[in-house]
Parts: structure tokens; C-alpha cells; sequence
């Protein structure tokens, strides 16, 4: 009898399992959206550093949040024209969307859209972050410059060999990196600027 249990635990287990994979599988799903929404999209994806996929999962794998869109659903035609848009996103969150766009008679792709303008605030955030970015950047090229001029100038009164010239030789280095690290950031993210 135990056995059997065991068996059956196992059994039902694995079939939870096994369904939660599914769920996670990717397909591909096409939606016809704004130019503003596909660009929203994909500029938070970029700034956030995350794929694409995991923000669409996670903005519309929200039930509740699609409930009320659906809900509130009225002017999907009018916002300008469409451009069918493919993405990779999970087999659940498909789903989801189906079976909410079915339930309340909505266009998944009018649920798709309005739950990416939900993420428009997070773009104006990043956009400010963005500017502030910038900013830091200037004063960091400015450090790397004066620290630089001070390098040189060890240099020349201690010779390269000196252990203080070295530490400041690696410190320059770390700064460095530091800097172009920053930079690429701030290249990344130029694309916010225009959104």
C-alpha cells in the first residue's frame, strides 16, 4: 500500500513538473502593435538589460492586470496604424492571453498593447536616469583626464619604476575600465533619448 502511495506521489509529481515545463516553453506569438509600443518594448528590455521575452511574460502573464484591461477595453482601433510584431514568449503566458481575450471578448492584441503602455512610466524613469547617466559620465572623462595628468607627472618625478607610480598605474587602469564600462551603459541607453 505505501509503494502504491509512493507511486502515486511520484506520479502526480512528475505530472506537475513535466506541465510547468510546457508552460515555460517558448513560442512564437504575432501581434499587430504600434510602432510606439514595439519601440517601448524593446528600449525597456535594452535599459533594464533583460531579454525581451521575460518583460513580455511578465507584463502579460499578470491575470488580474489583463482582467482589468479587458474590462476597460473600448478605443483599440484608433491609436494609429499596426505592424504585425513576432515574439518569442512563453507557452503559459499565451495562453493566458488567449484565454482572457476569449473570456472577455477582447483582442489579444489590444491586451498586448495596453499592457505594454503600462511600462511607460518606467521609460520616462529610465530616461531621466539616462540623463543623469550622461552627466556622470562627463565628470568621470574629467576624473580619468586629471588623473591621467597626475600619472604623468609621478612619472616623471619618480620614474615608472617607482612603487607609487605602479599603484597609481593600476589605479588608472581600474578607472579606466571603470569608464568605459560607464560609457557603454550610456551608449546603450542613447536610444531612450528619442522615445
Amino acid at each position: 500500500m505505501r509503494k502504491k502511495l509512493n507511486a502515486d506521489i511520484h506520479l502526480e509529481y512528475l505530472e506537475k513538473s513535466t506541465a510547468n515545463l510546457r508552460g515555460r516553453q517558448s513560442v512564437r506569438a504575432t501581434f499587430k502593435l504600434t510602432e510606439r509600443s514595439i519601440d517601448a518594448l524593446s528600449i525597456l528590455a535594452c535599459q533594464l538589460g533583460i531579454k525581451q521575452k521575460s518583460l513580455f511574460d511578465q507584463l502579460v502573464d499578470d491575470n488580474e492586470a489583463l482582467r482589468l484591461i479587458a474590462r476597460e477595453f473600448e478605443n483599440f482601433g484608433r491609436a494609429g496604424q499596426r505592424v504585425a510584431k513576432t515574439y518569442v514568449i512563453s507557452r503559459r503566458t499565451l495562453e493566458n492571453l488567449e484565454r482572457v481575450a476569449n473570456r472577455y471578448n477582447t483582442p489579444r492584441d489590444a491586451l498586448v498593447e495596453f499592457s505594454i503602455e503600462r511600462i511607460l512610466p518606467l521609460i520616462k524613469q529610465e530616461k531621466e536616469k539616462h540623463g543623469k547617466r550622461k552627466i556622470i559620465l562627463q565628470d568621470l572623462q574629467k576624473f580619468f583626464k586629471e588623473g591621467a595628468e597626475m600619472l604623468k607627472k609621478t612619472e616623471m618625478a619618480l620614474g615608472d619604476d617607482d612603487p607609487v607610480f605602479q599603484e597609481m598605474l593600476k589605479m588608472m587602469r581600474h578607472v579606466n575600465g571603470c569608464r568605459e564600462e560607464v560609457g557603454s551603459v550610456v551608449e546603450k541607453g542613447n536610444r531612450i533619448e528619442n522615445f
